[in-house]
């Protein structure tokens, strides 16, 4: 090809320009838009113009000829997949799961009785058994404890993290508990009581009840630092709360808005901030400190878990109705951008990360087609539970 040649089918090709859409999500300005091309920059904060300019910046513009051509552009894309369903089997229902990273076992709640996974081989390890309405696992592993909330027994099971072996069954003055954590300063687990709307104290090294107290609503999951101070949200109120472990008290109250019915509650640890996933589909991120809301970027139908991974600075909400998993970026301590939404599978609603691998875990079952009267999911199939896994690539 002669120089003049190359020159003219040079000048013939398509130019093309891209825009690309960053959405920043905050609590001041939850509707800023970013759209760039190189190192130009353009910022939008009108509600109106908003969509169109996502609309424009989700484009490819070709020009050439005179002609222009569309071309749809690619999502951000978090490189999570599906990668597999490890089978379980057994009947009945399921809510929080556990993985201890260092042990490199998942501990599943599952009906009367919570399965234990081997997280590299995917292999049934072990069961605890007897937990009537078993809703979640903590583990002490300064102590070599386990714990287990049992919501149809009023009771919490103890058991050995080496054998697994049933230490003791202790009875609580709580109704229904539900979340369950471990505070390693205090060296006492608690339970969420839900139909009471309070929480039990429990020294974790004898067994014995510590105490009982309020907390004006139907608490759900809790998170903390393990340093005396645990945090809870609070569903009938659209609360967030922070626990005193030692003297058993309420010592913040926080307003969630616009935040609606809290359920799951994951923490980044390093940079105090809280993650709470409603049931008006968004996340709100709370400043530990202040209490303050400082984003709220959205997520998708029935959240029930959240998650939080300090080496990716990735934030997970697995949402049940939408049968799908949300992935979002930390930018910052108060910036958050959503990146995808994974497949996952319909009423796969809570789930939990591995830190060393990264890989998430979701309970899962076969559901029959329509749900009875009066009952919120239609019953599982027979022998179809099993776990979700979830892979980066």
């Amino acid at each position: 090809m002669t120089q003049e040649e190359q020159v003219r089918e040079s000048t013939a090709r398509p130019r093309k320009i891209e825009w690309r859409p960053l959405i920043s999500y905050t609590g001041a300005d939850r509707k800023a838009i970013y759209l760039s091309k190189g190192s130009k920059m353009i910022r939008c904060k009108n509600n109106i113009a908003a969509p169109i300019v996502i609309l424009i910046s989700s484009l490819i513009l070709v020009g050439g000829g005179g002609l222009f051509h569309l071309y749809a552009s690619s999502p951000a894309s978090s490189g999570y997949h599906l990668s597999k369903t490890i089978p379980l089997g057994g009947a009945g229902q399921w809510d929080y799961c556990l993985v201890d990273k260092d042990a490199r076992r998942l501990y599943v709640s599952h009906g009367t009785e919570v399965v234990v996974v081997n997280v590299d081989s995917g292999e049934k390890v072990g069961t605890i058994p007897d937990t009537p309405g078993v809703h979640g696992i903590a583990l002490a592993q300064d102590l070599g404890r386990g714990f287990t909330s049992n919501g149809r027994a009023d009771s919490v099971t103890i058991f050995d993290l080496k054998t697994l072996e049933t230490i003791n069954t202790l009875k609580i003055n709580g109704h229904n508990p539900d979340a369950i954590y471990y505070d390693a300063a205090s060296k006492r687990v608690f339970t969420f009581n839900g139909r009471s709307k309070d929480v039990t104290a429990i020294n974790a090294g004898d067994g014995s009840v510590v105490g009982n107290f309020g907390v004006g609503g139907k608490p759900e999951f809790a998170a903390g630092a393990g340093d005396g101070h645990i945090f809870v949200n609070i569903e009938d109120t659209s609360e967030l709360l922070e626990i005193d472990a030692q003297k058993l008290g309420v010592l913040h109250r926080w307003p969630l808005a616009p935040c609606k019915e809290p359920s799951g509650l994951a923490m980044d640890i390093k940079n105090r901030r809280l993650f709470s996933v409603c049931g008006n589909n968004i996340m709100v991120v709370v400043n530990a400190e202040t209490g303050k809301v400082v984003a709220t970027p959205k997520i998708d139908e029935d959240p029930d878990a959240a998650g939080f991974d300090p080496e990716t600075r990735l934030v997970f909400s697995s949402n049940g109705e939408s049968g799908n998993l949300t992935v979002i970026q930390q930018d910052s301590s108060d910036k958050y951008t959503v990146l995808e939404n994974v497949p996952s599978k319909k009423y796969a609603r809570t789930m939990a990360i591995d830190e060393k691998t990264h890989n998430i875990f979701l309970p899962i079952a076969d559901f029959e087609a329509t749900a009875a009267a009066g009952e919120h999911r239609p019953k599982t199939k027979p022998d179809t539970f099993g776990i979700l896994l979830v892979t980066k690539q």
